[in-house]
């Protein structure tokens, strides 16, 4: 069953349609990755299915018990986030606001659950440390942990490797790919195209007018494929 339908989507960024009637759907399990180039609305429709943003048309929709609210979000960061003064506990705790319904505070299983989440992603040592002390991989880390908290079954990622060196990117693809082994389905804005070919199974490929959404190998195929990748692909 689909986690979230799109139909006939159309979604704007300051005024500018940039993405239009786009269609497509993610299944529970799914390992998707959405390409495109620089403006193609990449962000913006990932911000359009969390609410974040209001569409320009077609609809959204969300099924197998998933809500909207459930879904765990990891944004591009900006420098003012970055410096943002905050413990590590008390940001991975934030990820849990909407599983509080109305009781106004932390209780003893949602600290569990930061604490198991923190634990997952390997800095669990750092909960008292302050956010912005910490390394651009470390604090990625912790924006996962928050949004893990945030879900059981379905994270949207944007740009979660931008701006770390080699080296960390590859410890926080492997991070990504085993909570989609362990059954979170997961939703990637990348601009690695190599590395988006080698995690998913299914290619999402922004155009203004006419876009791509496939499995990963009908992409390769496909003239979206072999252009965005820079060269002609066997059969």
């Amino acid at each position: 069953m689909s986690l979230i339908e799109c139909k006939n989507l159309s979604v704007a960024y300051e005024g500018r349609i940039v993405v239009k009637n786009l269609s497509f759907s993610i299944n529970s399990g799914d390992a998707v990755c959405i390409v495109g180039e620089n403006g193609s609305g990449k962000s913006t429709l990932m911000k359009s299915m969390l609410g974040l943003m209001k569409t320009a048309g077609g609809s959204i929709k969300f099924g197998d018990g998933l809500k909207q609210s459930e879904i765990g979000y990891l944004p591009q960061q900006t420098d003012v986030q970055r410096d943002f003064p905050a413990s590590v506990g008390e940001i991975v705790l934030s990820g849990c606001l909407n599983k509080m319904g109305i009781f106004p505070f932390f209780n003893k299983k949602i600290k569990l659950r930061a604490n198991e989440n923190m634990e997952k992603l390997g800095i669990l040592d750092l909960k008292d440390r302050c956010y912005h002390e910490l390394s651009g991989g470390q604090q990625q880390r912790v924006l996962l942990a928050r949004a893990l908290c945030a879900t059981d079954k379905l994270l949207l990622l944007d740009e979660p490797v931008a701006g770390l060196d080699p080296i960390v990117t590859g410890e926080l693809y492997e991070l990504i790919k085993k909570l989609h082994e362990e059954g979170i389905t997961v939703v990637m804005v990348s601009h690695d195209i190599e590395a988006s070919l080698g995690f998913a199974d299914h290619i999402l490929h922004l155009n203004h007018d006419n876009s791509f959404f496939g499995t990963t190998e009908e992409y390769k195929r496909s003239p979206f494929g072999k252009r965005f990748m820079g060269g002609v692909q066997s059969e």
